[in-house]
């Protein structure tokens, strides 16, 4: 029996919780539905007897990726949806090509979570039957229908040690930058093509005011529990060490999802993180720290015209704060996240079986596109994948060739950052299950 849908995530921590939700409605519609990493190993029987009728992508900038994530995993499908997981960008990315969609991927259903991205595709060529807005899935889980699916204040308190009677303070960070020395950030910006070296300098320096300012606030404030959220590239930090040795009551918390923090937080500051949405949504506010301003074209748009505190003074003034405005305009987050009555997991559903049932909207592997079969990937993917079941790490292997080693080290290093578990995604779908009805 064929599959009828193939959902493909890349990053496990963004994507999959959503997938999940995604999957198990459509299962109760009676459709049948599988998740795959996009390093996965590819499955022949996904060419024939389960090759899927929809193609649910994670990314679709350009003919290429329409070839490796779409003709690589399954051969031929003009029936591409994409869940289009970064569309929160600065206005120098909203006005260039790449985020705009390239090639055929302009052909492909590039789901929009608000209406200004659906406006801003259409100004770039794209058609509106395929821009279609339904809101974004990661935010259902911070409607009131999902009452219940995070854990209280009290409960996550004492999981980590914290004093649930104490003000929990969560701060989301996104100082990525900051933890690369000089050669790292040269490196990168060699690779990208982009000179990071001003924004990294920002980084630090914000990073560097910000931490000053939570000294500061929390050795005057010992009845505030502060949870520091670091960015996933945001590591090897003596700076938020020291902190937490000078400060019993600031923490560097990485587990468990932002969601569920910003949830039990009393109270949030934020830099220039997309997580922002999650606040809002939520029905919290939050407070934008920028001790110095960010350059524009990595700043994401939403930011702009924020209300942002950019003293000490400011930031313990804010603090004592009990209801604060929200720091963005309503119709500007609403213009970037749709709000609806409707949650968005149900509009991509009915998005997905309108695509499922009907002749395709367009067509992505038409005029334009010229397909070929990466043998090489599929190979190095069924390699790599061999020796991660075995637990032999490729540096080990491989040693004797350092070139063929690094190759597959880092494909191996892909492979196991993305992996979930069949105990977790047991344990994600029992907790997600209940809310699907």
């Amino acid at each position: 029996m064929a599959l009828d849908f193939l959902i493909l995530y890349e990053h496990t921590v963004r994507e999959y919780e959503s997938d999940l939700l995604l999957k198990l409605e459509l299962e109760r519609r009676g459709y049948t539905a599988e998740i795959r990493q996009l390093l996965d190993p590819k499955h022949l029987r996904l060419f024939g007897k389960d090759k899927p009728e929809v193609l649910v992508a994670s990314c679709m900038y350009d003919n290429e990726a329409i070839n490796s994530h779409v003709y690589n995993n399954i051969g031929k499908c003009n029936k591409i949806v994409n869940l289009h997981w970064e569309q929160m960008l600065s206005d120098t990315q909203e006005e260039g090509d790449w985020f705009n969609m390239n090639g055929n991927a302009k052909r492909c259903v590039q789901t929009c979570w608000g209406k200004r991205t659906a406006a801003r595709l259409q100004a770039h060529g794209m058609d509106a039957k395929n821009t279609p807005v339904t809101g974004a899935v990661m935010m259902d889980f911070l409607r009131p229908e999902f009452n219940g699916y995070f854990k209280d204040k009290a409960t996550l308190c004492r999981e980590f040690g914290l004093d649930p009677n104490k003000k929990l303070h969560l701060y989301i960070s996104s100082f990525g930058y900051a933890s690369m020395n000089d050669d790292e950030v040269a490196e990168l910006s060699r690779m990208a093509g982009t000179d990071f070296t001003g924004f990294a300098k920002t980084n630090r320096v914000s990073m560097k005011e910000t931490l000053s300012w939570f000294e500061q606030y929390l050795t005057a404030h010992p009845e505030v529990e502060l949870v520091y959220r670091r960015h996933p590239s945001e590591w090897n930090s003596p700076a938020l060490e020291e902190l937490a040795r000078k400060c019993p009551n600031f923490h560097v918390i990485f587990a468990d999802s932002v969601k569920q923090w910003i949830v039990a937080a009393d109270s949030i500051s934020i830099w220039m993180s997309t997580a922002i949405a999650e606040v809002y949504m939520a029905g919290k506010s939050c407070h934008i720290l920028r001790p110095v301003p960010i350059e524009h074209e990595y700043d994401p748009v939403i930011y702009k015209d924020a209300h942002y505190i950019t003293t000490y003074a400011d930031f313990a003034a804010a603090m004592q704060q009990d209801d604060p405005p929200f720091p963005i305009a309503r119709e500007v987050i609403e213009g970037y996240f749709d709000p609806s009555e409707t949650p968005a997991y149900i509009r991509m559903a009915d998005l997905l079986e309108d695509v499922y049932k009907n002749s395709p909207r367009d067509e992505p592997m038409g005029e334009g596109f010229t397909p070929h079969f990466n043998l090489l990937k599929f190979c190095a993917l069924a390699g790599v994948h061999f020796l991660y079941r075995r637990g032999w790490e490729p540096k080990k292997v491989f040693a004797f060739c350092p070139p063929l080693a690094n190759f597959a080290q880092r494909i191996y290093g892909y492979v196991d950052k993305a992996h979930v578990t069949p105990e977790q995604v047991e344990a994600m779908t029992a907790r997600i299950r209940p809310y699907v009805k």
